[in-house]
């Protein structure tokens, strides 16, 4: 970028005004310790601030300080998470911050290499800390940032290479306020999020109007550049909610990698032709006999990152006894709240519990 200093400035305080009368009132903002940037700053990767403020809330709730959250039982901290996904954020949260508490006297690091040492802990999330928390004049580069500074300078690089990141980092490193760092990357997050949006952007009522060179050329949707290659995977399967007696399910612990690690489910196979084949499947996998209710009493359909669950839902009584497998566990209802299930989970006994009441 070829910016004189007297633009720099310029667009500096066009930002930084713009967001002090407009941000949005949000938790995290309130109070800018580091313990709470942090937590913020994990929730809201993939996530929207909406579905984010009720977590964060009960999360400073049952974990008001980081020994507090370091020192919690995983399956505390996996409840907590239960309904945001990506549930390695939240064990690798935890490992890091067990690091701040135990071996560095509980304060966060209030440098580059020291913060991004930490488990779990990427760029964005150290510029973000650093920046919010500390003042420090670090860059913060998440998707709403690049889509602003990609129109406001039109970079034609691709936003889905790691290497792009490079470019962006550079040129905010240019355009940070140094006085304000933390007013100036929420401001870029906070222009990306209400008024530089992917589609339809609203330019007339942008701060940065007069400095979007994308604007200027009539090609705002242009920007960002976003080659995507990845193929979604589709899997089909069959989930089945087992009654042991009237009050009591089983229920099945995930293994303690891969996706959704340690959560908690209903039985699940692979999808199969016909009710006769899903019980045989079902006695194989689980050494349960079942006796099914009905058809299928719901569908779900769950879009991860990079696979699709196409998920067929039914009821059944287990005829065998209580199972001895280690991960499959009998609860009433009562101890089933305290235990954290993936969405699609929870989707299919939301539409169990609708069809009891019926």
């Amino acid at each position: 970028m070829n910016w004189n200093d007297e633009k720099v400035i310029a667009f500096r305080k066009s930002l930084i005004d713009w967001y002090e009368t407009n941000k949005r009132i949000l938790p995290w903002r309130e109070n800018t310790e580091a313990y709470r940037i942090w937590v913020s700053e994990i929730m809201l990767q993939q996530t929207k601030v909406d579905t984010v403020m009720p977590y964060f809330d009960r999360f400073m709730e049952w974990f008001p300080t980081m020994k507090d959250f370091a020192d919690a039982p995983e399956e505390r901290i996996l409840k907590a998470w239960e309904g945001l996904g990506y549930y390695s954020r939240v064990r690798n949260l935890q490992t890091a911050m067990k690091t701040v508490v135990y071996e560095m006297n509980g304060i966060v690091p209030n440098d580059l290499e020291g913060i991004l040492a930490l488990k779990g802990v990427g760029p964005y999330t150290a510029g973000a800390i650093l920046s919010i928390a500390y003042e420090k004049a670090e860059p913060a580069v998440d998707g709403n940032v690049m889509r602003v500074i990609s129109r406001v300078l039109e970079i034609d690089e691709d936003i889905m290479k790691q290497k792009t990141r490079k470019t962006f980092e550079k040129a905010l490193y240019t355009l940070i306020d140094p006085d304000k760092p933390g007013e100036f990357n929420q401001g870029l997050m906070e222009i990306g999020a209400l008024v530089c949006t992917p589609k339809k952007p609203m330019c007339l009522i942008c701060p940065l109007q007069s400095f979007c060179e994308a604007h200027q050329a009539g090609e705002e949707e242009k920007y960002p550049v976003k080659i995507k290659k990845t193929k979604i995977k589709k899997v089909f399967l069959s989930s089945v909610i087992v009654k042991q007696g009237e009050e009591q399910f089983i229920i099945e612990q995930r293994p303690d990698t891969g996706l959704l690690a340690n959560l908690w489910q209903f039985p699940t196979v692979p999808k199969t032709d016909n009710q006769e084949a899903l019980k045989l499947a079902f006695l194989q996998e689980y050494g349960i006999e079942l006796q099914l209710e009905s058809e299928p009493i719901t569908h779900v359909k769950h879009i991860f990152s990079h696979l699709v669950w196409e998920v067929d839902v039914f009821v059944a009584q287990a005829i065998t006894t209580q199972p001895s497998d280690l991960k499959l566990k009998t609860v009433t209802k009562a101890e089933m709240e305290h235990l954290a299930f993936p969405v699609p989970y929870q989707k299919m006994w939301q539409a169990f519990q609708k069809g009891e009441t019926m």
